[in-house]
């Protein structure tokens, strides 16, 4: 009868957190609840959030005790009718923790030899991660303005199965160096192309977020041979808006809470941006040389408060497979951008997300890019 049982696990408030403590359940075992009733009080990075009911049911058993601190994912408590039995509570949660532990302990490995390296490409310093392995055409990941390769902690892991998969922060963010050249997307995509031959890789599918996205079309035009297909996420370059309050906030601010607040254009869930990831941010944005690669980098990327490159051409000339996702509710680009394209464009606006469909949608996004690997594979064996 486990399909009258329903989980409740450590939900995910943040996007920086990891873990939870039980500060106190607000029901009692047996008792019946309601989609949005308040459950349990969940302590996270010294905040306590209050954890309401995804489901309406009977709250037969509370897994975790108060107190107890468990990752994100873990089984808390249990809703099952009050014609399941015991012992099929029993084997459910049996089951279900055995399942997770052998899921953690397999991350568990992968992070500790699965850790990101540094390389010396063209005189710069770049921090890669490089996951995966398998026959597939490598994919490569770009991030996008402010950013670094933990922009994809929900695509990486998910899309290296019998594929190699790379992320690397670009020159000025995360750990790489601070020497931004120009700024432009065309130094960008120079640096790309040079850490593909760092990396022996004459040919990658390519997915690109925002300023990223950028870089990645700027690629497809500098070195089309490289590109295999193209997934584009809320790219720069087409059009000139932009919301360059988020981008002279994200510069300017030095306060945790100011920053905060700027962080909160990422995303239409506001709850998704925590102190903790602003504090992170906070600390990049204090290293030697950050402000001032950022500043040349929007000087050269949104001279005048708007977009300086106009990929549309680009977009309109080439014959690579491209997928488009934006959020509808992008406040920093504007979804409009993604209008009037060519019409062998896959094109995916996704409601209720924001600026980082990546993280906000991942698994959408991640079965779209799958989805557009594969097109791209066939289109290949087919011409």
């Amino acid at each position: 009868m486990t399909q009258d049982i329903t989980p409740i696990t450590m939900p995910k408030f943040g996007l920086a957190m990891t873990e939870g403590k039980i500060a106190g359940w607000m029901v009692s075992p047996d008792s019946d609840i309601k989609t949005g009733d308040e459950l349990v009080d969940i302590e996270t990075s010294k905040i306590t959030n209050t954890f309401e009911s995804p489901v309406t049911g009977r709250l037969r058993r509370q897994v975790a005790s108060n107190g107890e601190m468990l990752p994100v994912g873990a089984l808390i408590g249990v809703v099952a009718d009050a014609a399941v039995t015991d012992a099929d509570i029993d084997a459910f949660i049996t089951r279900f923790q055995a399942d997770f532990a052998a899921s953690s302990t397999d991350q568990g490995a992968d992070a500790k030899t699965d850790e990101p390296t540094t390389l010396t490409v063209g005189g710069h310093t770049l921090r890669v991660h490089d996951r995966g392995e398998g026959d597939e055409i490598p994919l490569l990941l770009i991030h996008g303005f402010g950013g670094d390769l933990k922009n994809w902690m929900l695509n990486q892991a998910a899309l290296a199965q019998g594929r190699r998969v790379i992320a690397f922060d670009l020159p000025g963010h995360g750990g790489s160096s601070k020497d931004v050249g120009p700024g432009t997307l065309a130094f960008f995509a120079e640096v790309t192309v040079q850490l593909l031959a760092e990396l022996g890789l004459t040919r990658v599918h390519v997915m690109g977020h925002s300023l990223g996205g950028g870089i990645a079309l700027t690629l497809a035009h500098v070195a089309p041979q490289s590109v295999a297909s193209l997934t584009l996420i809320a790219p720069a370059g087409l059009g000139p808006q932009i919301n360059m309050d988020f981008i002279t906030g994200f510069i300017e601010a030095d306060r945790v809470r100011t920053l905060q607040d700027v962080l909160k254009y990422l995303v239409h869930d506001k709850t998704l941006i925590g102190r903790r990831m602003a504090d992170d941010v906070l600390r990049y944005k204090r290293l030697d040389g950050v402000e001032a690669a950022l500043r040349k980098v929007s000087a050269a990327c949104f001279p005048n408060g708007r977009q300086g490159d106009d990929l549309r051409p680009v977009l309109e000339a080439t014959r690579i497979p491209v997928t488009l996702v934006w959020g509808q509710e992008d406040e920093i680009l504007p979804v409009a951008q993604s209008e009037g394209l060519p019409a062998g464009i896959v094109r995916h606006i996704l409601p209720d997300i924001g600026h980082m469909p990546q993280l906000e949608a991942a698994d959408t996004v991640n079965g779209l890019v799958t989805t557009c690997m594969k097109d791209a594979s066939l289109e290949k064996t087919a011409s």
